[in-house]
């Protein structure tokens, strides 16, 4: 989709359609959207005064124009109450909006930019969460469906601006929008594939791919390699599968005066069954997005390499299935990992901690510092934070203020869950140095507290996105399926660390 900013009267605009914005509790409405209602012969006034437009959040209504103005249809976006709009909102109803107008078959549509006093929003912000809400809200997968879809794609979104002067802010906020968006749907496409095509090789690939694509530099550990480098704990959790395991790393050099580079640890199980300690079958099929971690970080390698900040960043991703095979490890064993810290395996279903042990190890390896994982890492952090938000865990207050304030900037939340020291007690093994899970009490915490052990004095962020890493409805920006989550947070972070 082509996203172009214009300097137009918004009623001399043509689309197939455009939409304009109402807030709950108007009476008369004014602006953008008070001209088209003058042009419209005050037709959205008289819905107003008939109770049938209300502003509400959400709520749409369609106008047809017959040729008052050039817009064939206008449809009157609900806002909710000015004193509760921000910026997530214009992702919401830009998303929401977008969505209605394709189903009705519009192909270019047009929309109006939120002005400095609307929830404080600056021309900069609004077009990067229009671009933004556009793209993700009308992502769809449909690769595996040999099925025509009833109606087509929208093909162009048009800001339209009456003040020159803000033409600037908006280019650059509506380009970096739609790159860190565009970025997130490489991780949802990633994420939806099946699990027999979303394989670690098939994960490498991408990320060789996009290497060649952006001009990163891409290096890929096999099992010889990571047999050589005493990565047990990794080889472990693949021993069951017939899939040959990957260690990805993908590295964008924007500042080579420096040594210091930032990572990105991303979970890659691109299909989790539990090992030996094998899940129920009910739901098992949505395992296959157990890499969601890893296409996240993969994804933002992207956005990063298209923006070109003044920093170095390196993703590493371990990527293996967990199956119970003739080969897999059993519930007892007790495997080395790179670093010689021997781990007991109490549970063959707390594997992502196993693989992002030894990538949290190699990442230090690297001398990558600081370290950001993400991972969908415990039933217990969906089960403590829902769907809502994802949980984030630290040993830098600093640098996890700078991770939380880049997750609010984009709209994906996080909640900072504590990484006391009693609960490492939970994690200590008789037979080995640490054991691979502290039992059902506080599930994620105990799993955070046992990468930090592989993490030592790094500053180090962890992120639990098995709650946000899918959903099962259609919501603003977030449509069903994979989220992308995390994508945007790490790329604004980036840019941040890079200014700062």
């Amino acid at each position: 989709m082509e996203i172009r900013i214009v300097v137009e009267d918004v009623t001399r605009v043509e689309a197939d359609a455009l939409v304009v914005n109402l807030f709950e509790g108007t009476t008369q409405p004014g602006g953008a959207t008070g001209a088209v209602d003058r042009a419209l012969d005050g037709v959205i006034s008289s819905l107003i005064g008939q109770g049938e437009v209300k502003g509400k959040l959400g709520e749409l209504t369609m106008i047809h124009t017959f040729g008052k103005i050039p817009s064939e249809r206008v449809v009157v976006c609900g806002l909710g109450k000015q004193g509760e709009f921000d910026v997530d909102r214009v992702r919401r109803v830009t998303a929401e909006a977008c969505r209605y107008v394709r189903s009705r078959g519009a192909k270019i549509v047009a929309t109006i930019t939120h002005g400095t006093g609307a929830g404080g929003i600056g021309p900069r912000e609004s077009a990067r969460a229009i671009a933004e809400g556009a793209v993700l809200g009308l992502y769809v997968f449909r690769r595996h469906i040999t099925k025509e879809p009833e109606t087509g794609e929208v093909e162009e979104l048009i800001i339209v601006e009456r003040d020159e002067d803000r033409l600037p802010e908006l280019r650059r906020g509506s380009a970096l929008g739609k790159v860190e968006a565009e970025a997130a749907k490489v991780a949802r496409d990633m994420v939806n594939e099946p699990a027999n095509v979303m394989t670690p090789t098939r994960m490498a690939e991408v990320a060789r791919a996009m290497s060649a694509d952006y001009n990163l530099e891409c290096s890929v550990l096999g099992r010889d390699e990571m047999n050589e480098m005493g990565m047990g704990a990794l080889l472990g959790v693949a021993g069951g599968s017939h899939e040959e395991p990957r260690l990805i790393v993908l590295s964008y050099r924007g500042d080579p005066s420096s040594d210091q580079a930032l990572g990105l640890v991303g979970k890659g199980i691109t299909f989790d069954s539990g090992g030996i300690s094998i899940k129920p079958a009910a739901g098992m099929e949505e395992m296959k997005g157990d890499m969601a971690g890893g296409a996240a970080v993969i994804a933002a390698m992207q956005a990063v390499a298209e923006l070109k900040p003044k920093i170095n960043v390196t993703a590493v991703v371990p990527a293996t299935e967990n199956l119970p095979g003739g080969g897999a490890q059993r519930p007892g064993d007790v495997v080395t990992a790179m670093n010689g810290k021997t781990i007991e395996v109490v549970n063959t279903d707390a594997e992502g901690r196993l693989i992002l042990a030894e990538a949290l190890c190699y990442a230090r390896h690297l001398k990558l510092s600081p370290i950001v994982d993400i991972a969908t890492l415990t039933g217990a952090c969906h089960i403590a934070l829902g769907n809502v938000c994802s949980g984030a865990f630290t040993n830098n207050q600093d640098l996890l203020d700078k991770v939380l304030k880049a997750g609010g900037s984009v709209g994906e939340r996080l909640w900072q869950l504590p990484m006391y020291e009693e609960y490492k007690e939970q994690n200590k093994s008789e037979v080995a140095d640490i054991k691979n899970s502290g039992g059902r009490y506080g599930g994620a915490i105990t799993a955070a507290q046992f990468l930090a052990a592989f993490v030592e004095d790094t500053p180090w962020v962890h992120l639990d996105i098995a709650g946000t890493s899918d959903s099962d409805k259609e919501k603003g920006y977030v449509v069903k399926g994979a989220t992308g989550v995390g994508v945007r947070t790490m790329v604004d972070l980036v840019l941040t660390l890079a200014e700062g």
